[in-house]
Parts: structure tokens; C-alpha cells; sequence
């Protein structure tokens, strides 16, 4: 893991070792996932369902990516037809708890976000 010999916690800084795992969870489709897999374990399509909108191939990337940061656990049963599920692990479990907060401001906030982008345009 050479590229991780100094560790830099300055997300500011354009070495800092941290900006692939935010660029990863602020992601559109992994704070979506993260805070789904926040209710419970879900199978793949299971979680695409709940996550509307992003493809299959997307879902997979994203998940894969969270998987290799710590963030989610995935767990195949060796049965026919085959049986994966996806849960957070303790670290994306954190990071999920704080990400709630955020979508629900976003959720609260709509009718502000909407009225600014009306004024915007009328300009």
C-alpha cells in the first residue's frame, strides 16, 4: 500500500488520503445505498428497488466500491439460485448515521431549494 505510507488528513489538500473514500460515500448512489442498508440487510435487487433509479451496473460499482472501503459486508450463500446479501459493516454503519441527517434537511428543505431555483431562472 504504498500510496498510503504518509497518511494526509487535510481534505482540503490535494494529498489528502481521505478524498477517494469521500469522493466514494457523497456519491449519489452510495448515500443512497448506505443509508438503505441503514434499515436492514437487503439482497442486490431488493436494494435496487429501494434505491429507484440506479441501474444495475451502477448499483454494483457503487457496492463494490463500499465493499472495498470497510463499508459494507457482503455475504453469498452457495445455493442455486445464488443468495448475496449486502449489510453495513460498523464503519458504514457511521458513516450512515450521519448521512440520514443530511437527506432528511434535503427532504425538509425542498420547498426552499425549489423557490431559490424558481427565482434563479426568473433572472
Amino acid at each position: 500500500m504504498e500510496e498510503f505510507e504518509e497518511l494526509v488528513a487535510d481534505v482540503f489538500s490535494r494529498r489528502c488520503t481521505s478524498r477517494s473514500v469521500l469522493e466514494t460515500i457523497t456519491g449519489r448512489w452510495a448515500i443512497l445505498a448506505l443509508v438503505a442498508l441503514y434499515e436492514g440487510p437487503y439482497r442486490f435487487n431488493a436494494l435496487r428497488r429501494r434505491v429507484d433509479g440506479v441501474s444495475e451496473k451502477m448499483l454494483s460499482q457503487t457496492l463494490h466500491a463500499l465493499e472495498r472501503d470497510g463499508m459494507v459486508l457482503r455475504v453469498a450463500e452457495t445455493s442455486i439460485p445464488p443468495k448475496v446479501e449486502y449489510s453495513l459493516t460498523e464503519l458504514g454503519r457511521e458513516a450512515a448515521e450521519r448521512l440520514v441527517p443530511l437527506l432528511e434537511w434535503v427532504e425538509e428543505r425542498m420547498p426552499q431549494v425549489v423557490s431559490s431555483r424558481e427565482e434563479y431562472a426568473a433572472r
